[in-house]
């Protein structure tokens, strides 16, 4: 967590008044005079608070303000300004800004302002960190989590496979942590919530006047991320024209902004994701192979919830923990029955609806105790088993064997993939089906 402060405003008394002053209260603290210098500096490092004039020569405080939040979204910021208007105050409000505080500047509130910027940046930095880390006991969130111990010091790209909710975002954030690239920055973009129109521009940036409303320069998520990992989720939606842009990067380490002919080097280790099964989108024509084996050099598979609903109670403490935390509220006391209930549904939207529901109960429901009549959800219905299991080992090997057909199927019955996507080697794989009678093709 990085407490210093980065003073933004043309004005050079107003700089050197309030460096002055939070130095006097033993805070480290930086300078910039314009929204340029200010966007340089962020891309290398998040700073506890920033203190933005609202008009600035060349790039303004707003549009500074979208660009920190951006690349560092636990960053307090405090917009300052002699003349601004309630419309724009709202407007840096309703984009993150902590506080706005009028010229000329008061000694005492700027101070006490200052110091609950940087707390608030401390609540930010730790709710984002409780809400990163990988929850489960299971069998495949341990194997998960061994192969991101495995693969996170590497140069290896990553390409993570799973259903929506599943956590894709939350493992490669993962892999950076455990990075040699952990100090730098970790940039993601939803490569299917850009509009097509704008994803070039999102991913290489772009100089002044490259097309309207470009009146300004802009940093892409390539230039932003270098040295760090750029994570490109739903990275299957991507469109021909910008995979091949993509690919172009990759082999080259080097792009244009829109609009100019300057090539900018970049460091930048690829971490992908998607919901789709690409090798069937490569069989239709709607991605390309050569950009599918440049990202797919280690791939991670992440079961859905269903699949480990062992895990379900520890999921629900945490989030119970973490939601009461950020929003002031009690924790809630989940009973036996409203546990076992969710234990017993199917979680179509993975993790991320079971967040959702922890998170929706935690505030709107007034009491304490949780029973299952407080869950809008309903026990899915499982069809009876054909089974007569006579001993425990049967029952369990009978599992066993379900378990690994479907996840040879998921990964076309290629061995290596699938050992590698469930944590085991490859000859203990071979043992399993061998004993298990499952052939190596899935064919009887």
């Amino acid at each position: 967590m990085d407490n210093a402060i980065l003073v933004v405003d043309d004005e050079a008394g107003i700089r050197q008044s309030l460096k002055g002053i939070l130095e006097d209260e033993g805070f480290e603290v930086e300078t910039v005079a314009s929204g340029e210098e200010c966007v340089k500096l962020v891309s290398s490092r998040c700073y506890g608070c920033v203190l933005l004039d609202v008009w600035l020569p060349g790039m303004d405080g707003i549009e500074v303000l979208e660009r920190i939040k951006e690349v560092c979204p636990e960053t307090s910021v405090v917009m300052i300004s002699g003349h601004a208007t309630i419309e724009t105050a709202v407007k840096a409000t309703k984009m993150g800004a902590l506080d706005f505080i009028e010229k000329p500047l008061q000694l005492e509130k700027t101070v006490q302002t200052v110091k609950l910027a940087l707390t608030q940046h401390g609540l930010a930095v730790e709710n984002r960190k409780s809400l990163l880390e990988i929850i489960g006991e299971s069998a495949p969130m341990r194997a998960l989590r061994q192969q991101i111990a495995i693969a996170a010091p590497t140069q290896g790209r990553v390409l993570i496979y799973g259903e929506s909710g599943t956590g894709k975002e939350l493992v490669a954030n993962a892999l950076h942590r455990q990075s040699q690239r952990a100090k730098n920055n970790f940039v993601a973009m939803n490569c299917s919530a850009v509009p097509e129109d704008l994803i070039e521009s999102e991913l290489f940036g772009h100089v002044k006047g490259a097309f309207t409303g470009a009146s300004s320069p802009k940093q892409g998520k390539f230039e932003l991320a270098h040295q760090g990992t750029l994570f490109l989720d739903e990275v299957g939606d991507m469109s021909p024209k910008m995979q091949a842009k993509v690919l172009r990067v990759l082999e080259e380490q080097k792009f244009e902004p829109v609009g100019s002919s300057t090539a900018i080097s970049v460091d930048v280790r690829i971490i992908s994701a998607t919901n789709k099964r690409l090798a069937e989108e490569m069989e239709r024509g709607n991605f390309r192979a050569d950009l599918f084996y440049r990202l797919n050099v280690i791939p991670f598979q992440i079961p859905p919830l269903r699949e480990h609903l062992e895990d379900v109670p520890l999921l629900v403490e945490h989030f119970n923990r973490v939601f009461a935390a950020r929003n002031n509220k009690p924790v809630k006391e989940f009973t036996v029955d409203a546990i076992e209930l969710m234990q017993n549904y199917d979680w179509p939207g993975n993790v991320r609806e079971l967040r959702n529901l922890v998170e929706r109960i935690v505030i709107m429901v007034p009491k304490v105790k949780i029973t299952a009549n407080d869950l809008p959800i309903r026990r899915s219905e499982k069809p009876a088993s054909s089974y007569d299991f006579s001993s425990y080992k049967e029952a369990s090997e009978a599992y066993e064997r379900e378990f690994l057909c479907r996840k040879l199927a998921e990964w076309q019955w290629n061995i290596s993939r699938t050992a590698e996507a469930i944590g085991i080697d490859r000859s203990h794989l071979y043992r399993r089906m061998k004993a298990l009678g499952i052939p190596r093709n899935g064919q009887p």
